[in-house]
């Protein structure tokens, strides 16, 4: 029997946007960006499977050979899409293949704040693990009400970052420690 494989499905562009914009105000920092395999090593661990990481790029303009270079080494398949100026070549993609593993076997993570995916993730929950991978507090709140979904952060679970991020995170009480404020 086949080991389970779970599909790890990433919008670079999303959350770059989310990251430059909504986070740091400015273009990141090449030591600002996620530090992408530690995706795959989180889902693995958490799942207990192999986690095959999809990463989706709009390549209408031009294909940034270092970087898809770097995602190769990092165990990514780097999916390279183009089209037309007025489209969303990567949420297409996205779209594209979340449909196509309604019908296959597997677990899927989403890596996307992104509302266009709510339908299609939806659809996934079931008999299979799913999961959108994001910073909380931009993720679409419609994925918050997909029963089943499980939902991770991208700094705090995944710790896909080597520096904290300027961002105000809400507490769980029993994670509350005064000592983080009194420096």
């Amino acid at each position: 029997m086949a080991e389970r494989k779970t599909w790890v499905l990433v919008d670079g562009e999303n959350i770059d946007a989310t990251l430059g914009g909504s986070i740091l105000g400015r273009r990141p920092q090449p030591d600002e960006r996620p530090r992408w395999d530690r995706l795959l090593t989180f889902v693995a661990e958490r799942w207990g499977n192999p986690a095959h990481g999809l990463f989706f790029l709009n390549a209408s303009t031009n294909l940034p050979m270092p970087f898809v270079q770097a995602l190769l080494a990092l165990g990514y398949q780097p999916v390279p899409l183009s089209g037309a100026a007025d489209e969303k070549i990567v949420d297409i993609g996205i779209q594209r293949t979340l449909r196509a593993l309604a019908d296959r076997e597997g677990d899927v993570v989403l890596v996307s704040h992104d509302r266009d995916f709510v339908d299609d993730v939806a659809r996934l929950v079931g008999d299979r693990r799913v999961g959108v991978l994001a910073f909380h507090e931009f993720r679409s709140a419609e994925f918050s009400g997909i029963r089943g979904l499980e939902l991770f952060d991208l700094e705090y679970d995944a710790r896909a970052f080597d520096a904290p991020l300027p961002r105000v995170r809400i507490i769980p009480i029993e994670e509350f420690d005064p000592a983080d404020f009194l420096r």
